[in-house]
């Protein structure tokens, strides 16, 4: 009994590691095939934003999505210029879209270690949408890096006016009460 037992555990073993083997590889190929056409996706929109923009001037989406696209690649300088741009069209925009603009403006000077100038971009944003949760965040992260810690405090207080539930405001909020009350 033993003997057959080991003698179909043997001959299952192999099968049970090859087919382990393929579940692992088909799973890695589904991954590696997501990010090419992820990436495909990408560059395209990239090369058709990028050819259009050249070419003539383009709606204030439209430079938001060329602009994201840079931000995702972490090309700072060349998104901050396309939002400049897209500011620039702000006449004939919604005020929404104006706010983004200015929070993604913000975004990428942020990324840059320019605080000063990320905030500056953070309160424009907040002053054409007073509820505009994503800036209070921002702002109040940008706060954080210049050490202003009561500052910070505000805006995420600010941002949980808004949004009660938001998690990232409710715990950097916490964080930044304990920081002010251990240093008091």
């Amino acid at each position: 009994m033993t003997f057959d037992f080991l003698k179909i555990m043997n001959g299952a073993l192999p099968i049970l590691y090859l087919s382990l083997l393929l579940i692992l590889l088909s799973g890695t190929a589904i991954f590696i095939i997501r990010q090419i056409t992820k990436t495909r996706k990408t560059e395209s929109q990239l090369s058709s934003l990028k050819n259009k923009l050249t070419k003539e001037q383009g709606t204030i989406d439209e430079y938001y999505q060329l602009s994201s696209i840079y931000l995702e690649k972490k090309l700072y300088v060349q998104a901050v210029e396309l939002l400049q741009k897209g500011l620039k069209l702000k006449d004939s925009e919604s005020p929404e879209n104006m706010a983004i603009m200015h929070n993604a403006l913000g975004f990428a000077y942020f990324a840059q270690e320019q605080y000063d100038i990320a905030i500056r971009q953070y309160k424009e944003a907040l002053k054409i949408e007073p509820n505009y949760v994503t800036a209070y965040n921002n702002l109040g992260h940008a706060y954080e890096k210049k050490k202003l810690t009561t500052q910070a405090l505000e805006a995420y207080e600010s941002a949980l006016k808004y949004e009660p539930k938001n998690d990232t405001a409710n715990r950097r909020a916490e964080s930044m009460r304990k920081r002010l009350t251990t240093s008091s």
